[in-house]
């Protein structure tokens, strides 16, 4: 299995000269391009770049931004801070987690969407907020969100 990811790990190896101190800058670039970090890609990683695997496991558990277990297609982010939540943050996320059926933290069997909550997006005045990809949703409602999913699971409105 680790071969098929040879055409992906090895140019961006390359592209830090396989420098050990980009490992960081690697395993991000890797990430980009398979949206999370199998164990084979890792132990691949270590075996290219002469790391012991366990470092690579430490670095990849201590950054939130590294995930180990796969990512949808889509990342649907639901801000819980405190100006959210006083607007109903905690109700859309039941309504996402109901109609996606999967909770914060998981993603939908056919690998489209990834659920997640983050305690502020700093956009204070739209909430509540969801966040797909890099877009922003302000002022969501549970009828916002039935479109908002319907889209991105390709189904007509």
């Amino acid at each position: 299995m680790a071969s098929n990811y040879l055409n992906i790990i090895e140019p961006i190896i390359k592209k830090y000269d396989g420098k050990k101190e980009a490992i960081i800058s690697i395993l991000q670039d890797v990430q980009t391009q398979l949206r999370w970090l199998p164990g084979d890609v890792l132990a691949l990683i270590s075996k290219k770049l002469k790391i012991p695997l366990s470092s690579l496991y430490s670095i990849a558990t201590f950054y939130k931004s590294f995930y180990l277990k796969p990512r949808g297609e889509n990342l649907v982010t639901v801000c819980l801070g405190t100006a959210c939540h006083v607007r109903g943050a905690s109700l859309i996320l039941d309504e996402l987690e109901r109609k996606l059926k999967i909770k914060s933290g998981e993603t939908t069997q056919d690998h489209k969407i990834t659920l997640e909550c983050v305690n502020c997006v700093g956009a204070c005045a739209l909430g509540p907020i969801v966040i797909v990809n890099d877009d922003y949703y302000g002022q969501m409602t549970k009828v916002k969100v039935d479109k908002l999913v319907d889209h991105l699971l390709g189904k007509k409105e």
